[in-house]
C-alpha cells in the first residue's frame, strides 16, 4: 500500500517488509517548569491559528465512593470565573477574540482547549493559568449550587430520561466490584451530587488541579521563544501541588457470568454483552479493535451481515473496545427487530464469535481494519486543535506512553496485528463465564430478555 497525502505532517515514505506506508514526522519540544507542569510545543505555520490544550490527570477514577461526579462537575465549575476572570467571562473572552473552546471529562483525565487567532495566545494562557492557580478564591456556594443543578439536569436528560440511558451504569456496576475506580459513571450519582459540600469540592480541586498533575500543549502558529516566556510568566508562579499517588486497584476479578435485566420505556429490546479487556496500549488492545472491525465494521462485517441482512433479527449491532488507562471493556450491543427476542440475538452473536475463536478472521479483514484505522487517525491530524487534533493526540500519547511523539508506534501496533492475534484475544477475553449480559426490554416484556437457557 502506498499512501499519498496532502498532510504537512507526512514527510517520509519508507518500505518495511515489502509494505510501503507513510511515516508521520511531527516535531515537538517537551520540557517541564520548576513546578512540574509538563509543556509540549508543536509548531505549524500553515494557518495563523494557535491552540492551547491542557490535560489534568484526574477523572472519575480518582473519585471516592459516595463522592462521585466531582471531576465532571469541575468541567463546569472551571468556566464560572476565577480570581481575575469575571463570572462566565471565560467564554466571552474567547468568543470575542474569534476563538472556540471546549472541555471533556473521562474516567481517566479532564481536558480543556481553546483555538484562537495566533495573536491571542497570551489570552488563552492567562485564562488557563488563572483557573489553575486561582479558581478557589472565586468559588462560592451559589456557583456550586448552580452548576450542581446543571449537571443533575444533564444526568436526567442524557441518562435517566433517555431510552436505554441507564444501561452503561448498570454494566459498570456489575463489571467492576465496589470501590474499583471504574465502578461508577463519570456523571456521578444524583445522591452524591446532592450531598457534595463546598468544602468537599474545594478539597478535590486542591488534590488534583495543579501543575505537577497536568500537561499543557501549545500548538500552531507561534514563536517558541515567546510561547516559553508566556508559559513561564503565567504558569510559573503556581505552586506545584501535592503529589498524586498512581492508582493500583489490581485486577478486577469477574469470575462467572452476570445476567441483569432492565425494564425501560423503549419500543425494542436491546442486548448488551460486556467483557474485561487489556488497558489502552497494552498487548491485545489493538487486536480487540481489529476484532471490532471484523464483527461490525461496515455492512459486510460478520455480525451486521448475519443479524441485520440475513436473519433480519437485529435493527443494529455494534462491537467496540473501550480503551482506558487501568483496564478496558469490550462491548457488544444489538437492538432486536419487532417480534424477535434477545435470546435469538445472543445465540447468533455467540455463534459468530465462536467461529473466530476456532478459525480466525481472514488477512483481508485485518487489512481492511488497519487501513480504516490508519485513514481515520491521519484524517484527524489535519486539524491542529479541537478534540482529536494534533494537540490532543500529543496529550494522549504523553499521558499514556510518556512519549508525545508516539504517532508512528501507534500505527505500527495495528500493522503488526495478525489473524492469529485476533483469534487469540477472542479466546482469551470473550468468555461466556466472565461477562456481563444486560437485557433492556420494554416495560412488561420480560419474556424478551436473554436468559441463560
Amino acid at each position: 500500500m502506498l499512501k499519498k497525502t496532502t498532510l504537512g505532517v507526512l514527510s517520509l515514505i519508507f518500505i518495511l517488509s515489502g509494505v510501503a506506508f507513510a511515516q508521520l514526522d511531527i516535531e515537538y519540544e517537551k520540557y517541564q517548569l520548576d513546578n512540574g507542569l509538563t509543556v509540549i510545543l508543536y509548531e505549524d505555520h500553515s494557518a495563523p491559528l494557535v491552540t492551547v490544550n491542557i490535560w489534568y490527570y484526574v477523572g472519575s477514577k480518582n473519585e471516592k465512593p459516595g463522592k462521585t461526579g466531582f471531576a465532571h462537575l469541575f468541567e463546569h465549575m472551571m468556566f464560572q470565573g476565577s480570581k481575575n476572570v469575571g463570572d462566565d467571562m471565560h467564554f466571552q473572552y474567547i468568543e470575542e477574540a474569534g476563538g472556540t473552546l471546549n472541555g471533556s471529562t473521562s474516567t481517566d483525565r479532564t481536558n480543556y482547549w481553546e483555538d484562537l487567532p495566533n495573536n491571542y495566545l497570551e489570552l488563552a494562557l492567562w485564562l488557563e493559568s488563572d483557573r489553575m492557580g486561582w479558581l478557589l478564591p472565586a468559588m462560592t456556594q451559589s456557583k456550586l449550587d448552580n452548576q450542581r443543578n446543571v449537571v443533575k439536569n444533564e444526568r436526567r436528560q442524557n441518562y435517566e430520561n433517555r431510552p436505554y440511558g441507564l444501561a452503561h451504569e448498570a454494566i459498570f456496576k456489575n463489571l467492576y466490584p465496589e470501590g474499583h475506580p471504574y465502578h461508577w459513571m463519570t456523571i456521578g450519582s444524583m445522591e452524591d451530587l446532592s450531598n457534595a459540600s463546598l468544602e468537599d469540592v474545594k478539597e478535590f480541586f486542591r488534590s488534583y488541579y495543579h501543575p505537577a498533575n497536568a500537561s499543557l500543549v501549545v500548538a500552531g502558529d507561534f514563536e517558541p521563544a515567546e510561547a516559553k516566556s508566556l508559559v513561564k510568566k503565567y504558569f510559573g508562579p503556581i505552586d506545584a501541588g501535592p503529589e498524586v499517588e498512581p492508582l493500583n486497584p489490581g485486577e478486577a476479578d469477574l469470575s462467572g457470568e452476570k445476567r441483569i435485566v432492565q425494564e425501560d420505556q423503549v419500543q425494542l429490546p436491546r442486548l448488551y454483552m460486556a467483557f474485561q479487556t487489556p488497558a489502552f496500549f497494552e498487548p491485545g488492545d489493538a487486536a480487540m479493535d481489529v476484532l471490532s472491525s471484523a464483527l461490525t465494521g461496515g455492512k459486510n462485517s460478520r455480525l451486521y451481515k448475519t443479524l441485520v441482512f440475513e436473519k433480519r433479527i437485529a435493527k443494529d449491532v455494534n462491537a467496540a473496545q473501550w480503551s482506558r488507562l487501568l483496564e478496558s471493556q469490550y462491548m457488544i450491543t444489538a437492538t432486536a427487530t419487532p417480534g424477535h427476542s434477545l435470546g435469538e440475538l445472543e445465540d447468533a452473536i455467540w455463534a459468530e464469535i465462536e467461529k473466530i475463536q476456532q478459525e480466525a478472521i481472514t488477512d483481508r479483514e485485518v487489512e481492511k481494519a488497519v487501513n480504516s484505522y490508519e485513514a481515520s487517525f491521519i484524517y484527524q491530524l489535519q486539524r491542529v486543535g479541537g478534540f482529536g487534533g494534533v494537540a490532543d493526540r500529543l496529550q494522549v500519547f504523553n499521558f499514556h506512553q510518556n512519549e508525545p511523539g508516539f504517532f508512528n508506534k501507534n500505527l505500527e501496533r495495528y500493522k503488526e496485528v495478525t489473524p492469529e492475534d485476533v483469534k487469540a484475544v477472542a479466546n482469551k477475553f470473550l468468555k461466556p463465564d466472565a461477562r456481563v449480559v444486560l437485557s433492556v426490554v420494554p416495560e412488561g416484556k420480560l419474556d424478551l430478555q436473554a436468559s441463560a437457557e
